[in-house]
Protein backbone atom coordinates (compact mmCIF):
# COMPACT_ATOMS: atom_id res chain seq x y z
CA UNK A 1 0.00 0.00 0.00
CA UNK A 2 1.27 3.40 -1.36
CA UNK A 3 1.77 5.74 1.70
CA UNK A 4 -0.38 9.32 1.80
CA UNK A 5 0.78 11.97 -0.12
CA UNK A 6 3.95 13.50 1.22
CA UNK A 7 4.69 10.57 3.41
CA UNK A 8 8.57 10.59 3.52
CA UNK A 9 9.62 7.14 3.63
CA UNK A 10 13.22 5.39 3.54
CA UNK A 11 13.64 2.68 1.28
CA UNK A 12 16.80 0.46 1.09
CA UNK A 13 18.42 -0.31 -2.05
CA UNK A 14 21.41 -2.02 -3.36
CA UNK A 15 23.18 -0.47 -6.72
CA UNK A 16 26.04 -1.81 -7.62
CA UNK A 17 26.39 -4.36 -4.54
CA UNK A 18 26.20 -1.39 -2.62
CA UNK A 19 23.47 -0.74 -0.07
CA UNK A 20 21.64 2.41 0.38
CA UNK A 21 19.32 3.73 2.23
CA UNK A 22 17.07 6.44 0.07
CA UNK A 23 14.03 8.64 1.15
CA UNK A 24 11.41 9.64 -0.59
CA UNK A 25 7.68 9.22 -1.32
CA UNK A 26 7.15 6.67 -3.63
CA UNK A 27 9.12 3.66 -2.99
CA UNK A 28 8.29 1.56 -5.91
CA UNK A 29 9.85 4.52 -7.70
CA UNK A 30 12.64 4.74 -5.82
CA UNK A 31 12.91 1.15 -6.04
CA UNK A 32 13.02 1.22 -10.40
CA UNK A 33 15.51 4.72 -10.01
CA UNK A 34 17.94 2.03 -8.13
CA UNK A 35 17.31 -0.56 -10.94
CA UNK A 36 17.89 1.40 -13.76
CA UNK A 37 21.21 2.98 -12.28
CA UNK A 38 22.40 -0.73 -11.02
CA UNK A 39 21.83 -1.75 -14.65
CA UNK A 40 23.65 1.44 -16.39
CA UNK A 41 26.79 0.79 -14.52
CA UNK A 42 26.53 -3.36 -14.71
CA UNK A 43 26.27 -2.32 -18.45
CA UNK A 44 29.32 -0.15 -18.36
CA UNK A 45 31.17 -2.76 -16.36
CA UNK A 46 30.98 -5.24 -19.22
CA UNK A 47 31.99 -2.91 -21.93
CA UNK A 48 35.17 -1.54 -19.95
CA UNK A 49 37.99 -3.03 -17.78
CA UNK A 50 37.36 -1.10 -15.15
CA UNK A 51 35.97 -2.68 -11.71
CA UNK A 52 36.62 0.42 -9.23
CA UNK A 53 32.81 1.44 -8.42
CA UNK A 54 33.39 5.03 -8.71
CA UNK A 55 35.19 5.49 -11.93
CA UNK A 56 31.96 2.99 -13.01
CA UNK A 57 28.98 5.53 -11.40
CA UNK A 58 30.36 8.48 -13.59
CA UNK A 59 30.40 6.83 -16.46
CA UNK A 60 27.27 5.61 -16.71
CA UNK A 61 26.15 8.87 -15.05
CA UNK A 62 27.52 10.22 -18.28
CA UNK A 63 25.52 7.51 -20.03
CA UNK A 64 22.29 8.59 -18.15
CA UNK A 65 23.51 12.01 -19.06
CA UNK A 66 23.53 11.56 -22.70
CA UNK A 67 19.95 10.12 -22.61
CA UNK A 68 18.55 12.42 -20.74
CA UNK A 69 20.14 15.38 -23.62
CA UNK A 70 19.22 13.06 -26.23
CA UNK A 71 15.51 13.00 -24.82
CA UNK A 72 15.62 16.39 -23.50
CA UNK A 73 16.72 17.56 -27.50
CA UNK A 74 13.59 15.60 -29.18
CA UNK A 75 10.91 16.97 -26.59
CA UNK A 76 12.36 20.38 -27.69
CA UNK A 77 12.25 19.87 -31.25
CA UNK A 78 8.30 18.30 -30.79
CA UNK A 79 7.02 21.48 -28.04
CA UNK A 80 8.36 23.44 -30.94
CA UNK A 81 6.54 22.22 -33.50
CA UNK A 82 3.73 22.18 -31.63
CA UNK A 83 4.08 25.70 -30.62
CA UNK A 84 4.19 26.48 -34.34
CA UNK A 85 1.32 24.40 -35.59
CA UNK A 86 -0.38 25.81 -32.64
CA UNK A 87 0.17 29.32 -33.97
CA UNK A 88 -0.17 28.94 -37.31
CA UNK A 89 -3.74 27.43 -36.33
CA UNK A 90 -4.31 30.36 -34.30
CA UNK A 91 -3.48 33.10 -37.70
CA UNK A 92 -5.63 30.71 -39.48
CA UNK A 93 -9.06 31.07 -37.07
CA UNK A 94 -8.16 34.72 -36.62
CA UNK A 95 -8.34 35.42 -40.56
CA UNK A 96 -11.62 33.16 -40.67
CA UNK A 97 -13.03 35.07 -37.84
CA UNK A 98 -12.04 38.44 -39.55
CA UNK A 99 -13.49 37.54 -42.71
CA UNK A 100 -16.38 36.47 -41.39
CA UNK A 101 -17.06 39.61 -39.15
CA UNK A 102 -16.40 41.57 -43.11
CA UNK A 103 -18.89 39.50 -44.85
CA UNK A 104 -21.77 39.94 -41.71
Amino acid sequence: MNPPNGTVNSVRVEIYDQAYNLRGTDPDYIFKLAEYVDGKMRAVAEQTSTVESLRLAVLAALNIADEFHLLKRKYDTIANEMNQRTNSLANALDEVLQDSRRAG
